[in-house]
């Protein structure tokens, strides 16, 4: 039985993930929230079709609390890292761009992450060296000028900025997990959709450039099936690399896992590329 932890099985990537691996024989995914109303939400289902979760395979961590983590993370045989830090509107607008500003309400991206995925790691790693970590990151990373890295950003003395940088620091919390020594495997999905899965091709690449699609998409649920391959099968161990779907009706539907990963051709994401804050 693999033991798995899931953070930020509150959020819908992570939990759509976790979901599946509750239905899989020969799982015991551990969901984590970061607070009670979350936990409460999974615990007690939405009403719409998702089920509700057993509460003693859901608890509530906060990713900053180094001791915390290590705790939870005790007996563990895999961690799927789903953490992100979100943008909210600020109610303001850019009076040179006249478009609305982003803050990060709930953490900028240096302390989520960057610092709260190291924490994540480094207990990993005292727990067991042999555990697979799995991370959930983005594409986008190879340009620094990213708008993404834009959110969130205020100035600061001598004509500099603060905050932001979120593709920046999510590179370093990569490189750091490539460098730890651990089982990995890191995949940036492109934009995020709040579709059905199982219903699209999906095509995978690195360093931002997918061939065989111009679109730059795909549904949450994909993502999290992703993941889930990437636990099962050892392929996607020490690998790192983008994914999108074709939109439904084109091409085939992505079944086999294992020719989706043998189709990258043994090529990984390039960290000599882009920024890492």
């Amino acid at each position: 039985m693999i033991e798995t932890i899931f953070f930020s099985a509150g959020g819908q990537t992570g939990q759509l993930a976790f979901r599946s691996l509750l239905a899989k024989p020969g799982f015991y995914p551990i969901g984590t929230t970061r607070n009670d109303e979350s936990k409460k939400a999974l615990i007690e289902g939405d009403g719409l079709g998702s089920q509700a979760i057993p509460e003693e395979q859901v608890v509530v961590l906060d990713i900053t609390d180094r001791d915390s983590v290590e705790e939870k993370m005790k007996g563990c045989d895999a961690v799927l890292i789903c953490t992100s830090a979100k943008p909210a509107p600020t109610g303001e607008v850019d009076e040179s761009t006249g478009r609305p500003t982003f803050g990060f309400p709930r953490g900028q991206p240096e302390l989520v992450d960057w610092e709260g995925q190291r924490n994540l790691i480094d207990a990993a790693k005292k727990a067991n060296p042999g555990m697979h970590v799995i991370l959930c990151s983005s594409m986008g990373g190879t340009n620094p000028n990213n708008p993404l890295n834009n959110l969130g950003k205020t100035p600061a003395e001598g004509g500099k900025t603060t905050g932001g940088d979120i593709l920046k620091w999510k590179r370093k919390a990569e490189k750091y997990l490539m460098d730890s020594g651990l089982p990995y495997t890191i995949v940036h999905p492109g934009g995020l959709l709040n579709e059905p899965g199982g219903e699209r091709e999906l095509c995978v690449g690195v360093d931002d450039v997918i061939p065989g699609t111009s679109n730059n998409s795909l549904p949450r649920a994909d993502v999290a099936r992703v993941m889930v391959a990437s636990l099962e099968n050892d392929k996607y161990r020490g690998r790192s690399f983008d994914v999108v779907s074709k939109p439904v009706g084109e091409g085939r539907v992505t079944e086999d896992f294992s020719k989706l990963v043998d189709s990258l051709g043994g090529k990984n994401c390039d960290y000599s590329l882009g920024e890492i804050a």
